[in-house]
């Protein structure tokens, strides 16, 4: 089984990319987040031809989540109880006897605006929800834009930038609580000394200079932890592919197998 997460920043613009990358990459199940379109304007009809089922959380111009399995699925949440204010921001799915969140972390703008207490409240609220829902002894998968970058691994300049947006305690903290309660982060789990990034500015030819930041994660219970066989950043996909734009964030790919 193949499971992968993508921020798109914009679905409407990166249609065509996606369903490229479908095409090239056929994850089983991917988590999309910042769709920036509502419900009944999702491309469902491209998915499916494509041949993948669509479950959406979607709100007009901003935020945005969506599942599309091969398989079918089942709704189990969509939004995070109590911070519905905030957007539309994680949904939940049951495939088989997975259960599977995608989820886009309010990004808290700079610690000194009143949108940085909300992005805690929600990192906390989230944490709170998994405790609750959820068992660690059960197969989840918990993926998305997290907008965190829990270790100096995860970023390009941590001398630099500790303290501010995504690097600080506070963040990093309430991330941990769901590596506390029984989640795992897969990525660093199978590398554990790489420096890796998932988001880098269109602006300043951050790419190629190797600076961004890893705030994208696929996170696991032990039993999926158990039979994870890879976890690639998929690279290839954050660069312009014809005269399609691709998206900030690179998607990532986790393969699962006996």
């Amino acid at each position: 089984m193949r499971l992968a997460t993508w921020n798109v920043n914009g679905l409407r613009s990166r249609l065509d990319f996606v369903l490229d990358w479908l095409a090239a990459r056929r994850p089983d199940v991917l988590g999309l987040q910042e769709l920036k379109v509502e419900d009944d304007q999702f491309p469902y009809l491209a998915f499916e031809a494509a041949g993948y089922r669509a479950i959406v959380h979607g709100q007009k111009a901003w935020n945005g989540v969506a599942i599309l399995s091969r398989e079918p699925a089942r709704v189990v949440t969509t939004g995070l109880p109590g911070q519905q204010a905030l957007g539309a921001r994680l949904l939940t799915a049951s495939i088989g006897d997975l259960a599977f969140t995608t989820l886009y972390v309010p990004n808290g703008k700079d610690i000194g605006h009143e949108d940085f207490p909300r992005k805690l409240d929600w990192l906390a609220a989230l944490a709170e929800h998994v405790r609750t829902r959820h068992d660690p002894g059960r197969p989840l998968v918990v993926c998305g834009d997290f907008n965190v970058c829990p270790t100096e691994l995860d970023t390009w300049d941590e001398a630099g930038m500790r303290g501010e947006i995504f690097h600080t305690a506070e963040e990093r903290a309430r991330f941990g609580r769901l590596l506390d309660w029984g989640l795992s982060d897969v990525f660093r789990a199978v590398h554990p000394t790489e420096r890796a990034f998932t988001w880098w500015d269109y602006r300043g030819g951050a790419f190629h200079r190797e600076q961004g930041l890893r705030i994208d994660f696929v996170l696991a219970t032990a039993p999926v932890l158990a039979v994870v066989r890879s976890v690639t950043i998929d690279r290839e996909y954050r660069k312009k592919k014809s005269e399609k734009i691709p998206s900030d964030h690179a998607p990532v790919l986790v393969d699962l197998g006996p």
